[in-house]
């Protein structure tokens, strides 16, 4: 007990590897744990513009980018090999990338479906099977898997979006039961609903935006800095007993 101090919280050293972040909410899980002293990894299929360098950088540690599709057949272990070429050890891996594709159910096929399993399912798991093969031998390393409040509810007009989610808590759960004997903790963070570009069209129709704030006790749509904390806690020394967990970081929304 007399041990514990801040510096459970300290990412000093480590090599964080956070797929899509360099855009949207993994930007900020990028920036968080840059903040905590962890060099970043960013593969993503899209460009680099230079912001999120700068604001790495900024922190006094270093980024490497990656311009890849993971679901390209051999990606994510071409992404590991280059992640530990560039610093010698991956020891906290961020699944961010997604996408969400919305129709009518009658007009959601295969089409629609097939790409959001690809990115948002199949390549989470690719790369952190090949993560956790650099992992087991070092003993140590974080997987947190970027869930959704769909992780836990239903999605009308999107059921890929709902299904992969799931599965993302379901794999969640599978790696932690296979690698928490390695001194490897696998957790997801479930964010509610944040204040973000994608959300701009429900924020500013009044009707809309009352429906979704009115079921958060917080009374508030959510900032990028309220998962940042949560993001270094789950990277962190300070949540080596934290396993097989989806933290909701939701203001609320799920108990309403």
């Amino acid at each position: 007990m007399l041990d514990f101090s801040m510096d459970y919280f300290s990412l000093k050293g480590q090599t964080a590897l956070v797929t899509g972040g360099n855009s949207g909410l993994g930007q900020a899980f990028s920036l968080a744990l840059a903040k905590a002293g962890a060099n970043l990894f960013i593969p993503s299929l899209s460009d680099d513009d230079g912001t999120t360098r700068a604001l790495i950088e900024q922190e006094g540690v270093s980024m490497e980018f990656m311009k890849v599709d993971i679901t390209e057949e051999g990606a994510p272990k071409r992404v590991i090999e280059a992640c530990q070429k560039a610093y010698g050890s991956v020891d906290i891996v961020v699944n961010s990338a997604g996408m969400n594709n919305v129709a009518a159910f009658e007009d959601f096929g295969r089409e629609k479906w097939d790409p959001m399993i690809n990115v948002n399912l199949t390549a989470a798991f690719e790369v952190s099977h090949e993560a956790a093969k650099t992992m087991v031998p070092q003993r140590s390393g974080k997987i947190i898997n970027i869930c959704s409040m769909f992780s836990f509810h239903g999605g009308q007009g999107s059921p890929a979006y709902a299904a992969t989610k799931h599965g993302l808590a379901g794999l969640t759960k599978a790696y932690c039961d296979e690698l928490a004997q390695y001194n490897i903790q696998v957790n997801g963070i479930a964010p509610g609903y944040y204040a973000t570009d994608l959300t701009e069209t429900t924020r500013n129709d009044p009707d809309k935006n009352e429906k979704v704030v009115g079921h958060i006790p917080a009374n508030r749509w959510g900032e990028t800095e309220d998962l940042m904390g949560t993001t270094v806690f789950l990277a962190s020394k300070a949540s080596d007993y934290v396993n097989g967990h989806i933290l909701a970081v939701d203001g609320g929304y799920l108990v309403r």
